[in-house]
């Protein structure tokens, strides 16, 4: 595999630019030449959670510093696993932002099962195969989906004009399986060798968090030289204020109850009965802790009718962006839950969000995850054990009875989305690695 100019080992840059490393890395964008980049990803706006929001920020970041920039995506589906009525035909173009959309149909399962999902991922990446890709420079695959990147690499590696080609991974299939429920027996072997095969058929590989990266690079069999790692960043922006007590009534959430706030997808590895457990704990010890489940999922309707009866739990539907920061800015705690055993398939993409909102973290999370980590590093908030309601019931309560905590808490997860979570930052070096690349295959 040609290797990219870049030291022998995975290379983390995801910490701020200073006045002093800045000054040449501007240089070198200045002088760059306009880049003609493919980004093909199964998720794209107006998706409002999941993988679409990076890439649709990385798409309009890269075009808004003069690079021409074509996406080809699969219908809006995700997270309710099903296409919007106003989407309709065989394939549609957009140009949003300046960036050139092709969205093209595709199979979505009524029920996401491993099948289903298999079914869709190849399915697009029968349709990517002839689709108009525009004689890139670069394509970027965004993972997942995994299994229509692997196909769109093969179309990459055996057309006339071969563009660099990188994948973005946002979620480990490999430790997927494993974790969510399945053993770490023969098909997660299989897995982990197709996995690291795509992967190091790849120019270069994106990573998200420098977990990944050692297990794409130790445990994957792909090339320390050809790994990056760039940081999902913050997509929202900047907050607007508004009123804590209007917003609360208009979700109707009482002054003295302790809202307790997950937002996102309601999937498997977010094991949401645990949050379903912990409202029946706090209604029955008449706890003022009351849950609060917003957006969509596959597991929805099992949570809905596994909660139904309950005061202390209310589900409500994803909203707009200003209303969705309204509600995280007006919670008393904002949650991340994961199922037992999920420790190193993906980082969850709600903490970009969360750490903006003025409002702490408390994390249901295996010891040693990344999720841990992340709450670790940052002092954004607590973590308690998975798979235990009580422990977050008394966990949110606690934080409710003490301000001091909770404000710091509060704060540190600002000061770590400024210094860390950077969308300016991390697009820049986006723009910075994709250069590379073009550079490296003679662009």
């Amino acid at each position: 595999m040609p290797s990219l100019p870049f030291s022998g080992e995975v290379r983390s840059i995801v910490t701020p630019l200073s006045a002093a490393s800045a000054r040449p890395l501007l240089l070198h964008l200045v002088n760059t030449p306009q880049l003609k980049i493919a980004i093909l990803g199964l998720h794209y706006a107006p998706e409002p959670s999941g993988n679409a929001p990076y890439t649709t920020s990385l798409a309009e970041g890269l075009a808004a510093r003069g690079h021409k920039v074509r996406v080809i995506t699969g219908y809006p589906h995700y997270p309710e696993w099903k296409v919007s009525e106003e989407f309709k035909g065989w394939s549609r173009k957009e140009d949003i932002e300046g960036v050139s959309i092709t969205r093209l149909r595709h199979h979505v399962p009524r029920r996401p099962t491993a099948v289903g999902r298999l079914h869709m991922e190849l399915s697009f990446g029968l349709r990517l195969l002839f689709a108009n890709w525009g004689r890139p420079d670069v394509v970027l695959l965004v993972s997942p989906a995994l299994f229509s990147s692997g196909v769109a690499l093969l179309r990459a590696k055996c057309g006339r004009k071969r563009p660099g080609v990188s994948i973005w991974v946002q979620d480990l299939y490999s430790r997927g399986i494993v974790e969510t429920g399945g053993q770490p027996g023969l098909a997660a072997r299989c897995m982990a060798r197709l996995e690291g095969m795509i992967l190091g058929s790849a120019h270069g590989v994106v990573a998200i968090h420098e977990r990944f990266a050692r297990y794409i690079s130790r445990e994957l069999n792909v090339s320390p030289d050809a790994v990056r790692i760039v940081r999902n960043w913050t997509h929202l922006p900047p907050a607007v204020p508004t009123s804590r007590t209007e917003i609360r009534q208009r979700l109707g959430w009482q002054e003295n109850e302790i809202i307790a706030l997950h937002c996102g997808n309601m999937g498997k590895k977010q094991g949401l009965e645990n949050v379903v457990a912990a409202a029946r704990i706090a209604e029955e010890t008449g706890s003022r802790v009351k849950f609060v489940l917003m957006g969509d999922g596959n597991q929805k309707e099992a949570l809905v009718a596994a909660g139904r009866g309950l005061t202390h739990l209310t589900f409500v539907d994803s909203l707009p962006q200003r209303d969705f920061q309204a509600a995280l800015q007006s919670a008393d705690a904002l949650l991340v839950n994961e199922l037992p055993g999920v420790r190193d398939m993906s980082v969850p993409s709600k903490l970009t969000s969360y750490f903006t909102s003025g409002v702490p973290v408390v994390a249901a999370t295996d010891e040693g995850s990344v999720t841990a980590e992340e709450i670790a590093l940052s002092g954004a908030g607590v973590r308690v054990d998975a798979g235990n309601p009580a422990a977050l019931v008394l966990a949110i309560d606690a934080l409710s009875r003490d301000s001091d905590r909770s404000k710091q808490l509060a704060a540190n997860g600002k000061r770590f989305q400024q210094d860390t979570l950077s969308e300016a930052t991390a697009i820049a070096h986006y723009d910075d690695f994709i250069t590379s690349l073009a550079l490296s295959r003679g662009r």
